[in-house]
């Protein structure tokens, strides 16, 4: 059964993927190898695993221009996830999305987003319209 939560417009294409959910926060230059595809700080709560071609579930977005920037990077590469849905993003690392062509949407309106979707789930993510499809339990 195909359950949706509804969020604030986002920016980038629609994609399907599988969810990789932790409540924590986000930088793309502290917390991830760029080069390998792994979250690499020790501390996080991702730490090892890859993000490539994974829609990442956050609480919050760190950081600005540099971790914006390296959206664009890893998008050059290939090495970067399918999506990242916030429960709130930064408007500079929105800018660095959209520059990446990488999916983003934050602000859900049923709540913690970390709670309400858990790792290895498909998702839908629809950005014009607002819209997360949880289309496996």
């Amino acid at each position: 059964m195909t359950r949706e939560l509804k969020c604030h417009t986002g920016v980038g294409p629609k994609v399907t993927g599988i969810a990789l959910v932790a409540d924590d926060n986000f930088s793309a230059r502290y917390d991830l190898d760029r080069i390998k595809g792994v979250f690499s700080r020790p501390q996080h709560k991702l730490a090892g695993q890859s993000y490539k071609d994974k829609i990442l579930v956050l609480n919050t977005a760190k950081g600005g221009v540099a971790t914006a920037w390296m959206l664009h990077e890893m998008a050059a590469r290939n090495i970067v996830p399918k999506a990242i849905l916030f429960n709130q993003a930064n408007t500079i690392l929105v800018q660095g999305a959209a520059l990446a062509n990488i999916t983003m949407c934050d602000r859900f309106e049923d709540g913690d987003i970390t709670t309400l979707i858990t790792t290895g789930q498909q998702l839908e993510i629809d950005p014009k319209v607002g819209i997360v499809r949880v289309l496996s339990d």
